[in-house]
């Protein structure tokens, strides 16, 4: 069931993967278990919109079978292990101070959750002190700080420095993205790590938290 329910989410045939999940779930299947089949498949969603196989209508599409999907689960779920209490761990993620671009960022923010991470999703135009504010808040070890403007690469070697000077940065692991971001880039800010698309934000957050 595990592989076919994951080609299905990942071809986007919503009805034939409802009906799927609705049949295993009368059957007694685990609905946690049903519920990491479908993220295989969302991961594979993941890797189509990374090598321009689908586009953005097709991400919205996948999330909305997925949403489907999960409100089959939840009334089956067990006490105390419902979707909320599967997250993998918290993202912190905000479009830098001086930028209001957040397409990127949503981008990120979606995929990451959609790959069972909560994000606290600051918005645009973050100061420092809202970053340091919600790491202190959160206790999230990950970061990503979005720009799309090459302005926004003083903002992120200013926030970094901030994390550094609130005694943060050995704490977290920081990722950049947006824009022109590029290592060169990264080593300027003092970032952990630079993303070029929202999949390797989800590889990079996989291999802070979850590996």
């Amino acid at each position: 069931m595990a592989k076919e329910l994951a080609t299905l989410l990942a071809d986007l045939k919503m009805e034939e993967a409802i009906n799927l999940v609705q049949k295993s779930v009368d059957e007694g299947m685990d609905p946690l278990a049903i519920l990491e089949d479908a993220k295989e498949g969302m991961k594979i969603v993941g890797e189509r919109f990374a090598d321009s196989t689908y586009f953005i209508p097709d991400l919205v599409f996948s999330g909305e079978i997925l949403k489907r999907i999960t409100e089959i689960l939840e009334p089956h779920m067990k006490a105390g292990k419902g979707v909320e209490t599967e997250k993998i761990g918290k993202v912190i993620i905000g479009t830098v101070k001086g930028d209001i671009h957040d397409i990127g960022k949503d981008m990120v923010v979606f995929m990451l959750e959609i790959n069972g991470f909560e994000v606290i999703d600051l918005g645009i135009d973050v100061p420092e002190q809202k970053f340091v504010d919600a790491i202190k808040e959160s206790g999230s070890t990950v970061v990503g700080l979005s720009g799309f403007l090459t302005l926004a690469f003083e903002s992120m070697k200013e926030t970094i420095e901030a994390f550094r000077a609130a005694g943060l940065r050995d704490q977290i692991k920081v990722m950049i993205g947006g824009g022109q971001i590029d290592n060169q880039v990264k080593i300027y800010t003092g970032a952990d790590a630079f993303g070029v698309d929202a999949m390797e934000a989800v590889k990079l957050a996989n291999q802070w938290i979850g590996g």
